[in-house]
């Protein structure tokens, strides 16, 4: 029972409210709801058009031509946008199809750029399984349909061939920075090369490479230096010999010589084979050679340079036998009675034995300068082996330098080579690329306003605006409106209640106040739409405050 009485109580209240501030509630509500419906009917309507690009991959193997176009296909795309939603490239847009027209008058040309920036989204729309962009999507939304359907191709048109102009950039400045720096290095590793070369030419027999040669050849000095000594001994022994035969000679008696008719003289006398120069160097060679077979093989080059001497020898020893004059026929007849020749004395064996000793002197005297010339020739190499260790440093060091100089330049040539490939892929424009899959067409239907979602919220504004006046006016309110109010608010007690006393000029003064406030309340209602009208028509910019997510 008590809670129907609380009930009524506030039904009674609100009815009361509504009595005393109906024409608030309702002025407020009209004309908060006449502004939302004209602004909502009169709002510009926008279109949008949308394209889809591809991004295709390389057509060439990747194992037969590597690209030099680095960087993720999001990042050259953010790049290639930047690029694109430039300052020159959207005045040029907003020229060539005469976009916002309406507010050319009124705003600057940079709030143009702006504005069309805030128009066109780009969106990654594709990935693969690996998290890589795919494909993307170009939208634009303006007044006119086949305007916005156009901006959009145009501008796919744009990032296909920024990104042909960006790939071939970077890889022709690849290769061009690449073939510079092979000029550079080419030139290092050529200066490097006269250098290594002149080292080599200066220090000729001092390097590394020559110390086992060298080595070898100072051995063989040594051997030749030994074999020269030991024939100066053999040499000063057999002078010494031939100086005592000589002083033997000297002290025989002429021995006469008697021949017989039937008889000649075949051989050459002892004293005549010993004193012949030819036959004692034969026989002092064959000496030579039979103490080097005690040391070495046959194949040793001393011992290949005493055969020959000694098959010369022997040649020269056999021709002077067939230049002696024949010996006579035997006859049988008794034949004249020669004289009997003497034997040559001992001048002429001495005068021999001096030529004998002539030769010894002169074979001795060129031992002498052979070994002055192997001392000189075992200096020299001995020199160069000495200095191979301090060769060998400034070698390495410089070697090491054209080393690392010469393995730069092989991979500048091959990375260059490789650039020069991949400039090639992308000037036959088989490399990556951008493909428009879907072209943008016409829309058939405005993608804003959302004209009944503008309606709702104008009739919930209206009358939430409403209702928040009327309780704001109870709320300042102070006067009492019944006697329980009066009661409540004080603690005298209420003797009695006059009733309102209308008069007859009450009367008149209201019949005539209800048209007056009706037609007021008409005109300013016209005025709100009429200025609502003038404020939305073809306002974009209210159109984006009313709607201000990208539709």
């Amino acid at each position: 029972m008590s809670e129907q009485l609380n009930i009524s109580s506030t039904v009674a209240k609100l009815l009361a409210v509504w009595r005393r501030r109906k024409w608030l509630a309702v002025l407020s509500f009209a004309a908060v709801f006449a502004t939302g419906a004209t602004i909502t009917s009169v709002l510009p309507e926008i279109y949008q058009s949308a394209a889809t690009v591809l991004v295709v991959g390389q057509q060439v193997p990747v194992d037969f031509v590597r690209t030099t176009v680095t960087g993720t296909v999001d990042t050259r795309l953010q790049t290639i946008s930047q690029e694109i939603l430039s300052r020159s490239r959207l005045e040029e847009l907003i020229n060539k199809f005469n976009l916002y027209q309406s507010a050319k008058t009124t705003l600057p040309a940079d709030a143009l750029v702006q504005r069309m920036r805030h128009d066109i989204e780009v969106k990654q729309t594709g990935f693969d399984r690996t998290g890589g962009m795919v494909a993307f999507s170009i939208k634009f939304q303006g007044r006119d349909p086949n305007t916005v359907a156009n901006v959009v191709n145009t501008l796919a048109s744009y990032y296909i061939d920024e990104n042909m102009k960006v790939r071939e950039r970077q890889a022709m400045g690849t290769a061009e920075f690449l073939r510079v720096q092979l000029a550079d290095v080419k030139a290092k590793l050529e200066k490097q090369e006269r250098n290594v070369s002149e080292f080599k030419r200066r220090n000729l027999g001092e390097l590394p490479a020559q110390l086992d040669a060298n080595l070898a050849t100072l051995e063989r000095l040594n051997t030749q230096f030994k074999l020269n000594g030991e024939k100066q001994l053999r040499a000063r022994e057999q002078r010494q010999e031939m100086a005592k035969l000589a002083e033997t000679l000297a002290n025989l008696k002429p021995i006469p010589v008697r021949s017989t008719p039937n008889t000649r003289q075949s051989t050459p006398t002892t004293a005549s084979v010993a004193t012949n120069p030819l036959a004692l160097k034969l026989a002092r060679l064959k000496q030579e050679l039979a103490d080097l077979r005690t040391r070495y093989t046959d194949r040793h080059p001393d011992i290949i340079q005493l055969k020959s001497d000694i098959a010369v020898l022997e040649r020269e020893l056999a021709e002077m036998k067939r230049q002696e004059p024949p010996a006579p026929p035997v006859d049988t007849v008794a034949a004249k009675p020669k004289e009997e020749p003497v034997a040559p004395g001992p001048s002429a064996e001495a005068q021999q034995m001096d030529q004998a000793l002539s030769q010894l002197d002169v074979e001795a005297k060129s031992l002498k300068e052979e070994e002055a010339e192997l001392r000189k020739a075992m200096a020299v190499y001995q020199a160069k082996v000495d200095n191979t260790p301090r060769r060998d440093l400034e070698f390495h060091e410089l070697s090491r330098d054209y080393d690392s100089t010469r393995e730069l330049y092989r991979t500048l040539l091959k990375r260059y080579e490789e650039a020069q490939l991949s400039e090639n892929l992308e000037q036959r424009q088989k490399g990556e690329q951008f493909r428009i899959l879907e072209n943008a067409v016409a829309a058939t239907s405005p993608s804003a306003p959302n004209r009944l979602r503008l309606f709702v919220m104008s009739l919930v504004g209206a009358a939430g605006l409403a209702v928040g006046l009327v309780l704001l006016a109870e709320q300042l309110d102070n006067s009492f409106h019944s006697i329980d109010e009066l009661r409540a608010a004080t603690t005298f007690p209420v003797l009695v209640s006059i009733p309102r006393i209308v008069t007859d000029t009450e009367r008149r003064r209201r019949w005539w106040r209800i048209p007056l406030a009706t037609a007021a309340t008409v005109g300013g209602l016209l005025l709100i739409v009429g200025v609502s009208y003038y404020v939305a028509a073809g306002n974009e910019q209210l159109l984006r405050l009313v709607a201000p997510a990208r539709f």
